[in-house]
């Protein structure tokens, strides 16, 4: 990564919202590349390697360490490429120390109980990285395109009313900051893929036999709801935007580039924690040299 043409802070920088008040989604491209050039694609594989090797010796020191945890939450229409940015950018890493759940419809005992439950039971634990693949914000996306979707949660009726959006926000903000109060360094990405290289990707995996098994009618149904979609979005970025839960509005149109953003945001974040190996007391060090004369 030290070959990039800026520092890491720097090049994600673009990408980072940290105060969500004045965001525009319409402001951000999904065919960005941080004006590296096309050419720069045949390097992306090198750097890659470079931001793998520097996320493999932090995520040793944070598991070493155990004091702290990552929450790594990845948000975006289908087909934007979470799983293919998830399988590159932690196919280095130490398996023991991340946890990945991926979140599908809820259950019949998540609709049972209050929204960020089924969630808050599966956050890492400390030392570990945790990736969400979809999280609690479907609450804010999915049921806010479908609002139907909340009948089915056993609310109380009169707690249904035009202020359950702006109290889900405000829910989400203070759970995100009691985290982070408590050691959880939270990082939020959405891949901002074009509705252009969506209905591409869906006809390649149209066309190509192996990946069949990947297309859905309720893909199709989903792109219907496009704009309402991209308003949910701008909306849940504006209101749970914070700068110690940013958000990273991610280019997905160029997978290369998408993959290269999200390294360089994980390895950032870890950086900004100072972890390291334990310290070996004096005392430590003595049972040490008695354990070698032993073994001698």
């Amino acid at each position: 990564m030290s070959l990039m043409p800026q520092t890491i802070s720097e090049f994600i920088d673009p990408y980072r919202v940290s105060k969500g008040k004045n965001f525009k989604l319409k402001d951000h491209d999904p065919g960005d590349i941080g004006g590296l050039g096309s050419e720069f694609k045949a390097e992306a594989k090198e750097f890659m390697q470079r931001g793998m090797d520097m996320l493999t010796d932090l995520q040793d020191k944070l598991y070493a360490q155990d004091h702290w945890t990552v929450l790594l939450v990845f948000q975006a229409m289908d087909a934007a490429g979470k799983d293919g940015a998830i399988k590159h950018v932690m196919s280095g890493v130490n398996p023991q120390g991340v946890q990945v759940h991926s979140f599908k419809s809820p259950s019949s005992e998540e609709l049972d109980h209050d929204f960020l439950w089924r969630t808050t039971c599966r956050l890492p634990e400390r030392g570990r990285i945790g990736i969400f693949n979809r999280s609690y914000y479907e609450e804010l996306l999915v049921v806010k395109v479908h609002p139907e979707f909340l009948g089915k949660q056993h609310i109380p009726q009169k707690l249904i009313t035009d202020e359950i959006w702006e109290q889900r926000y405000e829910d989400v903000a203070g759970f995100e900051r009691y985290l982070s109060r408590n050691g959880i360094c939270i990082r939020k990405f959405f891949l901002n893929v074009s509705k252009k290289e969506q209905k591409k990707r869906f006809l390649a995996r149209l066309d190509r036999p192996e990946k069949n098994w990947k297309f859905s009618a309720a893909d199709i149904r989903e792109r219907k709801c496009w704009d309402d979609y991209m308003n949910a979005y701008e909306l849940a970025i504006q209101n749970t935007a914070t700068k110690r839960a940013p958000w990273f509005v991610v280019p997905a149109d160029n997978k290369w580039f998408t993959r290269l953003v999200v390294m360089a945001a994980v390895v950032d974040a870890l950086q900004s924690l100072d972890v390291d190996y334990p310290t070996v007391t004096d005392e430590q060090k003595k049972a040490l040299e008695g354990a070698r004369t032993e073994l001698e």
